[in-house]
């Protein structure tokens, strides 16, 4: 959809834009050198880089698939097991309360993507537009952070899966299951997306379905079909809705610290949501498939999150030894200590199952995610070009390796020395999401501030965020805040490791963007210019008329059966 302006029409801004940007760089191409956009405008650059094998990723992923990939971005082992610390800390009540909260700020960040990935859906999305709105520095940093906890978190998923298949034997070692899904994953990321978005689609059906029947089956053992007889808010009067507080002595501030703990918990448990924005640049109709998926991005929060985070309140009390059981990895899930403790034969074994597939499709999706972002930096000028290699058929396969390799990584977790390694690794990479996530609302503002100064309305975009800009500003300040309370229990008894240990990724964000920056900028490093792009100089052009321009194929569901899957997704 074309852009729309106040006394001039589409065509004219595109054109006087696009030549007023190009004039600048010929006047003084030390200013743009770090950053090269591909556009229209430089279609002979893009004809040699093609000789070269950096040819372009293909948009073949379906509008049901990019739905599901949305859906499966907010049901992983964050729901599944990191609940269960959640509700141990804050009660059901105050864990609730914490999901609702970050079900705003979820929302907000969404909306945000979605108005900016829509207008321009490009690979790795946010992470190139922190490029090319605020500065290459801050771009660099955050991609290259967001990366990280991409690649770390590939290997933590590849430790665990062993440690589930354990719960049923231990006659293959663990050091061999991290070996055979490092295999598998890294090979089958290099097929066409196509695939991908197929597996993940099965497979974010099958957490749908067995999710919502949890859901089912919850509200029947609520109503009294288990051994304990009718449930109903038995846990909330004893042993109390509050949970057990956290920290200190003092009742009430225990209390809030513990319900602080636990929005800590569930913002990191909420990460994900913003994944339906790396895979817009390969959406075979983003003008269609985006907005449907943010849009419904809400009601799959409360259904799966919140609706979740209710009933296990209702079926597990707070003080239940479950939730810090020893064994598998999967034994303090708040799901399979509440179906145990209704007493339900066979039930946790299919639950085990269900999060192993889930723990498998995470893997998958880090590889993916963080290889697509690896090319979007590499696009955005900010990482090394070879990053822009593809197959023919549009795989990323050098940052689909790179990513892959960091897999590797999985094997420090079968010593104990090398285990307490991860767990720094781990650290380093804990809040990297919040922070992403904090950079794209504040992307979001100086996009609308963009848009304003060129006197181009938002009603124009094809996809326009709700209730912002305020909702833009609620997000940035509160998530920020975020990061830096996140570690708050250090100071309680403090010591310089357990200082580090918390506040690591912000550190390492902090000093990989002054890295950037003299990088990118040199003796002109103090300048103003050099730490936020000019308004009127920042590229919200690249992309958008290469969409425009797009024929798109509508292929309706022409039976039933495609009609159904069409309505799941």
């Amino acid at each position: 959809m074309p852009l729309e302006t106040t006394g001039a029409s589409s065509t004219e801004w595109n054109t006087q834009e696009s030549s007023s940007a190009n004039s600048k760089k010929l006047q003084d191409p030390e200013k743009h050198k770090q950053v090269e956009y591909l556009d229209n405008d430089s279609f002979i650059e893009n004809e040699k880089e093609n000789e070269e094998g950096y040819t372009e990723i293909k948009r073949s992923l379906k509008s049901r698939q990019i739905s599901m990939i949305a859906i499966g971005g907010t049901i992983g082992t964050g729901l599944f097991i990191s609940t269960g610390n959640t509700l141990a800390h804050a009660g059901p009540v105050s864990s609730l309360i914490s999901f609702l909260f970050m079900t705003t700020l979820a929302f907000s960040v969404t909306q945000s993507l979605g108005e900016m990935a829509t207008l321009i859906p490009v690979s790795g999305s946010f992470t190139q537009f922190v490029t090319r709105w605020c500065s290459p520095a801050l771009g660099a940093a955050n991609g290259w952070n967001y990366w990280f906890s991409w690649a770390i978190t590939y290997a933590l998923e590849l430790s665990v899966v062993g440690q589930i298949i354990q719960k049923w034997t231990d006659a293959v070692p663990l050091a061999a299951w991290i070996a055979i899904f490092f295999v598998i994953l890294t090979v089958f990321n290099l097929f066409p997306v196509k695939y991908y978005g197929e597996v993940e689609f099965w497979i974010a059906f099958m957490k749908v379905f067995f999710v919502f029947m949890w859901l089912i089956y919850a509200f029947i053992m609520v109503c009294g079909a288990g051994k304990t007889g009718p449930i109903g808010f038995r846990y909330w009067r004893n042993p109390g809705p509050w949970g057990p507080g956290y920290l200190v002595e003092n009742k009430n501030t225990a209390r809030f610290l513990g319900w602080l703990a636990s929005l800590i918990n569930a913002a990191f448990t909420f990460q994900g949501t913003e994944l339906v924005g790396i895979s817009a640049g390969e959406s075979s109709n983003p003008r269609k498939t985006v907005p449907s998926a943010i849009r419904k991005v809400l009601f799959r929060i409360l259904i799966f999150y919140v609706l979740c985070m209710f009933f296990i309140g209702l079926l597990v009390p707070f003080n239940d030894p479950g939730l810090s059981a020893n064994g598998s990895y999967t034994a303090s899930s708040p799901f399979i200590v509440a179906i145990q403790n209704c007493g339900t034969k066979g039930l946790p074994d299919l639950y085990n199952a269900v999060i192993l597939i889930t723990i498998i499709s995470a893997g998958n999706s880090n590889v993916y995610c963080g290889s697509r972002i690896l090319y979007g930096l590499a696009q955005s000028g900010v990482a090394p070009k070879f990053f822009k290699r593809t197959t023919k058929q549009g795989v990323p396969w050098v940052a689909v390796i790179f990513t892959a390799a960091f897999g590797s990584l999985g094997f420090l977790a079968t010593s104990d020395q090398g285990n307490n390694a991860f767990n720094w690794l781990l650290n380093i990479t804990a809040t990297s999401g919040l922070i992403a996530w904090g950079w794209i609302s504040f992307t979001h503002i100086r996009f609308m501030n963009i848009l304003k100064s060129r006197n181009i309305s938002r009603d124009s975009l094809p996809f326009k965020a709700r209730f912002c800009p305020v909702n833009a500003y609620y997000a940035c300040i509160t998530i920020f805040i975020l990061v830096f309370i996140q570690g708050f229990s250090v100071f309680f008894d403090f010591t310089a490791t357990d200082f580090f240990v918390a506040y690591i990724s912000v550190i390492l964000f902090v000093v990989s963007y002054i890295f950037f920056h003299f990088l990118f900028n040199g003796k002109d490093s103090f300048t103003l210019r050099s730490f936020f792009i000019p308004l009127d100089e920042c590229d919200i052009d690249s992309g958008v008329r290469e969409i425009d321009e797009m024929e798109f194929e509508e292929n309706e569901p022409t039976n039933l059966w495609e009609k159904f899957w069409n309505l799941v997704g």
